[in-house]
């Protein structure tokens, strides 16, 4: 894509990822095991700090309970959303999501000083 070369400066320092994809569209499927590969594995991040959310617009008969994703990416968390059913549910995965973001930084920098001072 023409902004490739902006990924380097997205990617420098960052602790998290979020991939939103539209599970109905077959090339979006396709798509996030770029993002995946680039994004997460080649900086490289945890599993547990990617976020995978299959967006469903209003009225797609996309089934919500049987995406099933091939490895690896079967091994992230995956949330569904869409506008018109409740959005709590996905305003809690994110705030989960967030405080294990802020978790895995405050235990990665209590490890950097403990090695300073060990």
């Amino acid at each position: 894509s023409r902004f490739e070369t902006c990924w380097p400066a997205l990617m420098k320092d960052s602790h998290g990822v979020i991939i939103i994809f539209n599970p109905d569209l077959p090339s979006h499927l396709k798509e996030i095991e770029m993002w995946y590969s680039c994004f997460v594995q080649q900086q490289p991040l945890l599993d547990n700090q990617c976020l995978l959310v299959a967006h469903h617009k209003p009225g797609s008969a996309g089934d919500m309970e049987n995406l099933s994703l091939a490895y690896p990416l079967n091994k992230l968390k995956l949330i569904h959303s869409n506008l018109e059913d409740d959005p709590e549910d996905v305003r809690m995965e994110f705030m989960k999501y967030f405080r294990s973001i802020i978790t895995f930084i405050n235990e990665s920098r209590e490890r950097e000083e403990m090695s300073i001072i060990s």
